[in-house]
């Protein structure tokens, strides 16, 4: 991860960046910077009633979205307990965090995410990052640096890393029903 550092600072500067996730690449920002937030769904072209995903390598930096009070310790262990494979979780969010990261929901998607990347810019930038498949409208979500910056140019930031190599992207699942919303 030669460029790591960069990417560290681009995030520090409210920019949109791209990074390896569990499948594919996301395209990410800091979550309490309101301007980085409209860059990226501008960016993406993704209404804002549809919401983002955070993910981080720590609940701790998930809590500040995540409204503890209407979870029980079983939806905690729910929440922190491995699976093989990577699962987002919609939570009820306080009533504090922006319409532009739960669009037109009173809940907030997070997923604990351990890949090498993500922990390395999290720890780095001491925030949880919004993640969204990295793809343009109509186009396939980027599994590759090299794939990224064919779809968004030379210059956009990426984190020169690799997935972890899963060919499907995680499933979302509501923490107290357990319906899920898209299959992983």
């Amino acid at each position: 991860m030669n460029n790591l550092e960069n990417i560290v600072e681009q995030l520090k500067r409210n920019r949109v960046v791209a990074y390896p996730t569990e499948a594919v690449f996301g395209l990410g920002c800091n979550p309490n910077n309101e301007s980085a937030v409209r860059a990226l769904l501008k960016l993406k072209k993704r209404p804002e009633e549809k919401g983002l995903i955070l993910i981080a390598p720590t609940k701790e930096l998930l809590l500040p979205y995540i409204d503890e009070n209407k979870l029980t310790a079983a939806h905690w262990q729910i929440f922190e307990t491995p699976s093989e494979r990577a699962i987002t979780w919609v939570m009820p969010a306080k009533k504090a965090v922006p319409q532009y990261l739960t669009g037109q929901f009173d809940t907030i998607a997070v997923r604990l995410c351990c890949i090498p990347a993500v922990i390395d810019l999290c720890e780095r930038t001491g925030f949880a990052l919004t993640s969204t498949s990295c793809n343009l409208t109509g186009q396939e979500p980027c599994r590759t640096a090299d794939e990224v910056k064919l779809q968004f140019g030379a210059d956009f930031p990426v984190l020169e890393a690799e997935t972890a190599g899963k060919t499907n992207p995680p499933e979302i699942r509501d923490i107290f029903t357990q319906h899920i919303f898209r299959q992983g």
